[in-house]
């Protein structure tokens, strides 16, 4: 296993997950509307702006998120599969980060979302 250090690391990372989230039961609903192939880069700009301090990223991810009827489960398998991945395919220090900052944005949206 490797570090997480480069764009192309996190390109790798949301790509992995996203094609996990894409098969999963629970999540997959709020994708369908979506074109996919469009929103993955935003998807991979947003994760090397919270990941590897890339600037340029204005996006307010909890307003995008406001209007859909999520659920808690929704978010802790988000987080579940988000954790997976990343171990999966990483290891060392930003392994840690990400894990603390996806559960971060996640209660962030789920403390906000309308239920």
């Amino acid at each position: 296993m490797k570090a997480l250090l480069t764009n192309t690391d996190v390109q790798f990372l949301v790509e992995s997950f996203y094609a996990k989230v894409l098969k999963d039961v629970d999540l997959k609903p709020f994708f369908k509307h979506l074109d996919f192939d469009a929103h993955l880069p935003k998807m991979i700009h947003f994760w090397s702006f919270v990941l590897l301090d890339e600037p340029g990223y204005t996006t307010n991810v909890v307003e995008k998120h406001l209007n859909m009827p999520l659920e808690p489960i929704h978010f802790q398998r988000w987080l579940t599969l988000f954790n997976e991945t990343i171990d999966e395919l990483f290891e060392g220090e930003k392994v840690e980060l990400a894990k603390q900052r996806a559960a971060v944005i996640a209660w962030t949206i789920e403390s906000k979302v309308k239920k």
